[in-house]
């Protein structure tokens, strides 16, 4: 079961069988690794080409090491026209990342031929995944969030505010003053980390009391979303 099933890849068992069974293998690994991919990333979302590229890559992957198999020049010849490839996209998440790899080393086992070593692999990998993400391992219990604050010029604000994030905050840091406006508004910039139990509406609710109603928004570390007032 664990042997492959490509004794040698000089012509003498590479069949179209075998390359068919290899390819039908990636796809299955794949798409098994794309399943676990979503259902971990179900409460943060996830882009659905990244869940396409993790059933592509083991089949692309695949197919190459049957295509290079042991010849040398084939090997040099693809790494000379993979060296001209530049990928323009920011590093993104770490477990995405892990992801990545994990569906290149899929891919690279079942084009050795060692399709049973791949099953194993995928089922343990992607059980470890959902068992880590039910346990709810290494998430914290607080959520890390920028908060910004306009006050006007003539407030000072130093410690208006301070009760008010000791309340509904485990822990803040101010990161950043700068005015706005010509120097009509300073924008005060804090890191906060907030309880999922908190009211965000009564905490945005207190410090527009001490602002004077001016803008403030709230953003989630890492995302976009916004809540403004």
């Amino acid at each position: 079961m664990l042997e492959t099933i490509i004794a040698s890849t000089n012509g003498e068992s590479f069949t179209l069988a075998n390359a068919l069974i290899v390819i039908g293998a990636s796809i299955v690994l794949g798409f098994i690794i794309s399943l676990a991919y979503m259902y971990t990333h179900k409460k943060e979302g996830y882009a659905p080409g990244f869940t396409l590229t993790l059933i592509m890559l083991p089949v692309i992957i695949s197919i190459i090491i049957l295509l290079v198999g042991n010849n040398v020049a084939r090997a040099f010849s693809l790494a000379g026209a993979f060296s001209i490839i530049r990928f323009r996209s920011a590093p993104g998440d770490p477990k995405d990342i892990a992801y990545v790899f994990f569906t290149l080393a899929v891919g690279l086992s079942c084009g050795m031929g060692y399709v049973g070593y791949g099953f194993i692999v995928t089922v343990i990998l992607c059980a470890v995944m959902i068992i880590l993400d039910k346990l709810k391992f290494a998430m914290p219990k607080t959520k890390s969030m920028k908060l910004k604050i306009l006050v006007p010029e003539d407030l000072n604000y130093e410690g208006v505010f301070d009760e008010v994030l000791n309340k509904y905050s485990t822990s803040w840091v101010i990161e950043s003053v700068r005015t706005r406006d010509f120097g009509a508004l300073f924008e005060l910039c804090y890191r906060v980390h907030l309880t999922d139990d908190i009211s965000q509406k009564k905490f945005i609710d207190e410090l527009r009391c001490k602002n004077g109603n001016l803008n403030i928004a709230l953003t989630s570390a890492g995302l976009e979303e916004k809540v403004y007032v």
